[in-house]
């Protein structure tokens, strides 16, 4: 199973990246180039557009970790998760991987760095790194960007689909490496 998995990885974004630009050229028309190099000039104008609600959540994160508030979440949970048999110390990339990209990024590598990339721990905080994303971050920074301010749901199931892929990423990763 892990061979099968290893293999499927290892062609399917080649096999995307090939895919989409033929699939736009030849059955939808699009010009292809045209249509990127447009795509990237109005992205210069949305990275400077970002830039102000970049700076106000990296000083929230920031204020979050030394504030103390992230060890007295873990500190609530920890016991639960030891029971369920699930390593407490992929718990905070649970809580950082929604907030932060960079700081879940910066945990995951010294949890491998630790525990080593072929550990266990290290195997299911690579799987949570792939299998969450960042969404109060791209809530804050892209619908602040484009002036969305009422975000109904985007919210709710971009968090929720966050719970899902973490404990999906944990439970997977036991199943085929446990």
């Amino acid at each position: 199973m892990y061979n099968f998995f290893t293999n499927m990885s290892a062609w399917m974004i080649p096999a995307i990246i090939v895919f989409i630009p033929l699939y736009a050229a030849f059955r939808r028309k699009v010009p292809v180039y045209e249509t990127f190099v447009e795509g990237a000039k109005d992205g210069f104008g949305t990275a400077i557009n970002i830039i102000p609600h970049l700076v106000g959540m990296m000083v929230a994160i920031s204020m979050f970790r030394a504030s103390g508030a992230l060890e007295l979440m873990l500190s609530a949970v920890r016991p639960l998760f030891d029971w369920m048999g699930i390593p407490s110390e992929v718990l905070p990339l649970g809580i950082l991987r929604p907030l932060t990209g960079a700081g879940s990024l910066a945990f995951t590598t010294d949890l491998i760095q630790n525990f080593g990339p072929d550990s266990m721990i290290g195997r299911i905080a690579s799987t949570i790194q792939g299998s969450t994303d960042t969404t109060l971050y791209v809530l804050t920074v892209y619908f602040g960007a484009i002036g969305i301010r009422r975000t109904r749901y985007a919210l709710k199931v971009g968090l929720f689909s966050d719970i899902v892929g973490f404990f999906a990423a944990i439970f997977i990763c036991l199943y085929i490496f446990g």
